[in-house]
Formats: C-alpha cells, structure tokens, sequence
C-alpha cells in the first residue's frame, strides 16, 4: 500500500513525463521550423528528461517493495541508484548539445525565426513552475531522485532562457550573429554538465552512508528524552535509503534495571521515534547503563 509521501513523488512524476513528453514535441518541431538550434537542444535535452522521468517512477515503484528475505531493509536503495541514471542521461544530452553547437558555429546557416521567442517565453514561464510544483512536492518527501527531477525542470527553464538570449542578439544585430543561437547552446550544454554534478553529489553521499542528517539526529535525541526511564542518548548514527531513513541509536536507561525492563523501554523508545518520526523506516537501539548513576 502507498504512503502519503511514495503517492504524492509518484503523482509528482507522472506530471513531469507527460510534461517533458509534450515540450519535448513543442521545442523539437519549433526549432526545426524556426531554425534554431538552441531550440533543437532544448528539445533534446527534454526528450532525455522523458526517459529519466520514466526510470525515477520506475524507482519509486520498486522502492515500494515490502523488505523480503534478500532485503531485510527493504528497497529503497534503488532511489539514488535511478539518482545516478539520471545523472547520466543529463550528461549525455549535455554531450550531445555541446558536440552538436560547434559543429553548427563552424557551419554557416540562417537567423532563427521571430516567432521562436514567443515559443521560448511560454517554454521558460512552464518549466520554472513545473520546478517549483516538483520541489515543493520533494520538501516533506526528501528523495534524491524527485529532486533530481525537479532540477531537470529548473535547467530546462535556464537553457530556455539562454536560447532566448541568443536568438534575440541573432534577431537584433542581424548578419554575422546568426551563431549566438549556437553560443547559446553551448552554454546550455556546459549548465547541463553543473547541474548533474550538484544531483549526482548527495546521490554519492546516501551510497556512501555519508554522515548528512545532523537535523535529524537532533530531533532522535530530542524526543528519546521524553520517554520515561530513558536517562540520555549516546551514539546515534543515522543513513538514508530513498524518502526513509536508517537509525541506530544507543539509549542510556538506569544500570540497575532488569534485562526485561530495559527491553520494555527499548521498545518504548523505537516506538515512540517512529510515531513521532514516521520518516524512519528501521531503528536499532542498544540500550546501556547510564554511567553517569556511578560517579554521583
């Protein structure tokens, strides 16, 4: 069964395949009838967003998986490694786009066509809302790839705006600024190549188990506090595994307690944690005596 958050990244990314599946049609057909290629990159970068949107659904699909006997955590592992294909397919446009402008700033050909600007302006206003839409969707759900594809439409939206600035120097100054629609391009290619680095490096980071989640550690120590005959917390190691997080946490109670009370409270404590934070998907707490008691 779906939660609120695997529901709404999945709604999220249902609009941005048939948004890039629509533009992707609009921008190709535009620059080939306008003579723009800045507007045949934008097309083309779209059309990698509609394949990178495809396997961002396919992953939260399969990270919906209950854990079985081979993934006693579950599947959500499988987010950062679509993270990573997504990263690809940027960089592969970008490659595409860059390779593709300097053979057309070598090659003589016409000014792009008025009309492309309209088609730019109404591309730039749809993809920066499409960001904002896919972002606010991704800032309760913290997944790596629904913000990957967010970002696909805040760079569609950049690009969009240097084709734009490049097909008006083209239209303005006339004869012998027809390759700023290609500068343009290149550009675009080279924002590309950025914006995949800034996806792929968090990405890295939740493979890695890389310690990023001090927010989240505060909050664990916080409400283990309120738990009755919990005295403190001492290590408190968490990692992230796709929209879910993985804790384990060592909670100090009173050293005089039986094994049985201290497993009581150990429950006490996951319970109270998952309730408060139901973003954790696993917690293992290793429940010691406060030393504390001791030396008072």
């Amino acid at each position: 069964m779906e939660s609120t958050n695997e529901a709404s990244a999945i709604k999220a990314t249902y609009f941005s395949l048939l948004s890039n599946t629509l533009l992707a049609g609009v921008k190709l057909i535009s620059g080939f009838l306008g003579n723009s290629y800045a507007l045949i990159a934008d097309g083309i970068e779209s059309t990698a967003d509609i394949f990178s949107s495809f396997f961002v659904l396919l992953g939260f699909k399969y990270a919906q998986k209950p854990p079985d006997e081979n993934h006693p955590f579950g599947h959500s592992r499988i987010e950062p490694l679509i993270t990573f294909m997504v990263v690809a397919f940027l960089v592969t446009s970008a490659t595409v786009i860059g390779y593709e402008s300097i053979v057309n700033i070598r090659t003589p050909h016409k000014v792009p066509e008025a009309w492309t600007l309209i088609v730019l302006a109404g591309i730039i206003l749809w993809k920066e809302g499409s960001y904002r839409y896919v972002l606010n969707k991704n800032k309760k759900i913290n997944s790596s790839s629904l913000k990957a594809d967010a970002w696909h439409h805040r760079s569609d939206a950049i690009t969009s705006v240097t084709a734009f600035i490049g097909i008006s120097i083209a239209l303005i100054f006339g004869k012998g600024y027809e390759t700023a629609d290609d500068w343009a391009a290149l550009f675009a290619s080279a924002f590309i190549l950025y914006n995949a680095y800034l996806i792929f490096r968090p990405a890295l980071g939740e493979i890695m188990d890389e310690h990023l989640y001090d927010d989240v550690v505060a909050d664990i120590r916080k409400i283990a506090l309120t738990v009755d005959g919990i005295e403190g917390t001492e290590k408190c190691f968490v990692r992230k595994a796709g929209m879910k997080y993985l804790v384990e946490l060592h909670a100090l109670v009173d050293g005089d307690i039986s094994v049985a009370e201290g497993h009581y409270l150990a429950h006490q404590l996951q319970d109270t944690l998952q309730d408060q934070l139901p973003e954790i998907a696993h917690i293992t707490i290793h429940v010691e005596p406060d030393k504390r008691q001791y030396l008072e």
